[in-house]
């Protein structure tokens, strides 16, 4: 009988098992991971131990996590320096789905505007610091050799290429505004982003969304020269809304962009082509609201001028109204005469002219501003009643308000002028009688601060009898005494005709007064004056007083000896003997 194994050798024997198997099992553990280590190394260039990939993905998470934090930071600061401007509560009325165009819209946080509409900035040039306001609109131009010189005569501003914008139905624009300093108006770069706005404008090509629609952000009015008063439809704050008239803007800016250069003309055939095409549409003009305007602000004495004016007019051929504005201050008979003339009498309320000394003839020059009170009228054509017209001058009702002379500097004369009837217009100077300073004291210059940009006429038809230099006296006169004329209108500066002697001009017996005496200019008038019925002629006589004055200038002429001699001249003009 075998005896059986014992207890402790069966221990021994499951020991041996169990490390045998531990041993296998690890073998195979080792393989398994070698496996899959020589596969992750055999795809990278570079091996790197388990620590070392740990720590790059660690510093590349956390770089990522810097740069966010940084870009954050950036965003905010830059949102912190944005200005933002609340858009117009009125803006929800105009619905969805604009095309909307930025301008100079930079700095500016314009978030809340994508709500209504895509969104594109427009690029614009900003135009040079070098060009200054005088560079457009310079103090002397020589108009013949202009018009013997073709190349152009302005500097460039520039603009967008507006054809890439023409799909926007609305355009947005921030407006420097540089008041209260002095000068503020001519700002070029403020003159640029109108243009730019106005050009953007008439070149849209015809969207779903109704009116083009002009949003200008500005503490101060937009420039009224551009933008009309009329086409105004809101205001909010320091936002503008406009929905203007593109035909008439279309108008203003095909012109020369400032007085640098003629907005008509002076070649012959041109002015030619004009006056014919008047003569032809004649029938069709008549029922249009177009009128020649004067006023007599200041005392009788103008009354003869406006009679002589208002002739001068008719004898042109013109089928315009003649619209005289003028107070009660007036006699009856004088009116009757003036109606007589050719004119329709318009009664006003003056203006006083808050810094004009009492009694003087600025006093009341204000009152010129009820022009824009004719709202009747679409457009008028001013005249001073010192002005004789010698030629048709219906052509200016093609031209756009502000439409003048060149005077001194960049100013433009008020003698001559078209202008657009507005009642906003004139609500607009009565605010500002006060803050708006006139450079001459008298409307011209206050006039002159609102409209800063303005279309230069050819001086022909506003040519001032006034002499610089001898070289003046004898062009001019030459030009004075051309026949058929070659000017359009004369303005009579210094004494008037009426006021001497017909005998010669007696501006020739006033010192200061001398650089606009002129005899052939003088008789150029008085023969207008013979022409007119004598029941108008009348009313151009010698006052008691300016008799006495014309004696003592005469008399002082002697005592100075003047070389010309005018005191030694016998006067016999029939009216030194009535009363």
């Amino acid at each position: 009988m075998k005896s059986l194994p014992s207890k402790a050798l069966i221990i021994k024997i499951n020991l041996v098992f169990l490390v045998c198997f531990l041993v296998a099992y690890a073998a195979l553990l080792h393989w398994q991971l070698s496996s899959v280590y020589h596969e992750y190394t055999a795809s990278r260039p570079v091996t790197r131990s388990s620590c070392e990939c740990n720590h790059k993905v660690e510093t590349r998470i956390k770089m990522k996590e810097v740069l966010e934090e940084q870009m954050v930071n950036e965003t905010k600061e830059i949102l912190k320096k944005m200005v933002k401007h609340k858009k117009p509560s009125f803006l929800k009325e105009m619905g969805r789905g604009m095309k909307i165009g930025m301008v100079n819209m930079e700095g500016e946080d314009i978030s809340e505007w994508r709500a209504h509409g895509q969104i594109t900035t427009v690029q614009v040039e900003k135009v040079s610091e070098l060009l200054e306001w005088n560079d457009l609109f310079p103090g002397q131009v020589d108009e013949e050799l202009e018009e013997m010189d073709n190349r152009p005569t302005c500097p460039e501003i520039p603009m967008p290429p507006v054809y890439s914008y023409s799909y926007m139905d609305m355009i947005v624009v921030k407006m420097p505004c540089k008041y209260p300093e002095e000068g503020w108006r001519r700002d070029v770069f403020r003159l640029q982003l109108h243009l730019v706005v106005a050009n953007l404008a008439v070149k849209r090509k015809r969207g779903k969304n109704g009116k083009m629609k002009l949003m200008l952000l500005s503490k101060c009015r937009p420039m009224m020269e551009i933008f009309r008063c009329k086409d105004l439809k809101r205001r909010e704050g320091d936002w503008w809304y406009y929905e203007p008239n593109l035909a008439k803007l279309e108008q203003k800016v095909s012109l020369p962009i400032g007085s640098c250069k003629l907005a008509l003309s002076l070649r012959e055939k041109e002015i030619n082509v004009y006056d014919i095409s008047n003569v032809e549409s004649n029938t069709k003009l008549a029922i249009r609201r177009e009128a020649y305007a004067t006023i007599l602000h200041s005392s009788a004495t103008y009354v003869c001028g406006a009679i002589t004016l208002a002739q001068s007019l008719l004898r042109t051929g013109t089928k315009r109204d003649l619209i005289l504005l003028l107070d009660k201050s007036i006699s009856e008979p004088k009116r009757d005469a003036l109606i007589k003339a050719g004119w329709k009498l318009r009664f006003i309320r003056r203006i006083r002219n808050p810094r004009a000394e009492k009694d003087t003839y600025n006093e009341y020059n204000y009152s010129k501003f009820r022009l824009w009170q004719l709202t009747d009228y679409e457009k008028i054509i001013f005249i001073d009643a010192d002005i004789i017209v010698l030629r048709n001058i219906d052509f200016l009702f093609h031209f756009p308000q502000m439409s003048a002379t060149g005077n001194a500097r960049s100013m433009f004369n008020s003698g001559v002028m078209v202008i657009e009837p507005s009642d906003c217009t004139f609500r607009m100077f009565v605010q500002h009688l006060r803050e708006i300073i006139s450079y001459n004291g008298g409307d011209q210059g206050f006039l002159n601060e609102v409209f800063v940009w303005w279309h230069r006429l050819p001086r022909r038809v506003n040519f001032f009898k006034n002499f610089e230099n001898s070289n003046d006296v004898i062009v001019k006169n030459q030009l004075f005494e051309a026949d058929p004329p070659e000017l359009y209108a004369m303005h009579y500066l210094g004494l008037k005709p009426w006021v001497c002697y017909r005998d010669y001009d007696c501006n020739w017996d006033v010192g200061f007064l001398r650089v606009y005496a002129s005899d052939i200019a003088h008789r150029i008038w008085w023969k207008l004056h013979d022409q007119m019925d004598e029941n108008l002629q009348k009313y151009c006589g010698l006052t008691r007083q300016r008799k006495i004055e014309l004696f003592w200038s005469r008399k002082k002429a002697e005592e100075m000896g003047l070389k010309d001699e005018h005191w030694k001249i016998n006067i016999t003009d029939p009216r030194r003997y009535t009363s």
